[in-house]
């Protein structure tokens, strides 16, 4: 109930399409039983493949090029508001008959669900791009870098796993790093606080909706690999 009044209170900041919960329910791409965590996540997949994760997929265009690039990969993207994730699912039904992408679902609830949903070690890769930087000091633990958080990761990334992360906010980046130094199952792998200028950690990057308006603004973006070490 908690989480469910959250979601609301956020929505309602958003811009209401009254056309969005009927795409959202409706979609094939997305997982609608009413009980999914007694199911093995491979369930929902044609092909059992390794399986990487975004939370806060927004309008999709990230994560339905991922999908598109690598067929042998399976993604979940995790997003509970329908009146940006119905966006994601016109992407995904724009695609011809003959390129349908059968290795990406979308999850439409509050990703603090995730350990109901997934087991122990199924994810590989976790990407969280642009997320909510939640700026005032009381709200750090919904940031989706707090150790809060990267101790819910833990449920469900195997040992080995990844976090990748960009934002523009360099708040959150600083709090961000601190957060994942301080962790004790955490090690950053690699990090960058002008990623475009990066010839390394830019290779193959694909940039979100959020990430063109900011870089088209100027804004360097900061990115970060970190990897799951138990």
């Amino acid at each position: 109930m908690v989480l469910k009044k959250f979601c609301i209170m956020w929505l309602m900041r958003l811009r209401f399409v009254p056309e969005a919960q009927g795409i959202v329910e409706a979609s094939p791409y997305v997982i609608h039983d009413d009980r999914p965590f007694e199911k093995p996540i491979s369930t929902y997949y044609s092909n059992e493949a390794p399986l990487h994760v975004e939370i806060g997929t927004g309008k999709g265009g990230f994560l339905v090029e991922l999908a598109r690039r690598n067929p042998d990969i399976n993604y979940l993207g995790v997003e509970c508001y329908e009146s940006v994730l119905y966006k994601a699912i016109e992407k995904l039904d724009a695609i011809p008959e003959n390129e349908k992408l059968t290795n990406i679902r979308l999850f439409a609830r509050d990703a603090r669900l995730l350990p109901e949903l997934l087991k122990t070690g199924e994810v590989d890769r976790l990407y969280l791009n642009f997320s909510d930087p939640w700026p005032k000091k009381r709200h750090a633990k919904r940031r989706l870098t707090s150790h809060q958080f990267l101790a819910l990761y833990e449920q469900f990334l195997k040992p080995g796993g990844e976090l990748v992360f960009k934002t523009d906010n360099k708040d959150l980046f600083a709090f961000s790093l601190e957060e994942l130094e301080e962790a004790p199952h955490w090690h950053i792998t690699a990090k960058t606080f002008d990623l475009h200028r990066d010839p390394v950690m830019n290779e193959g990057n694909i940039m979100t909706e959020y990430e063109r308006k900011f870089s088209a603004l100027g804004t360097t973006i900061n990115k970060l690999i970190a990897v799951y070490e138990p």
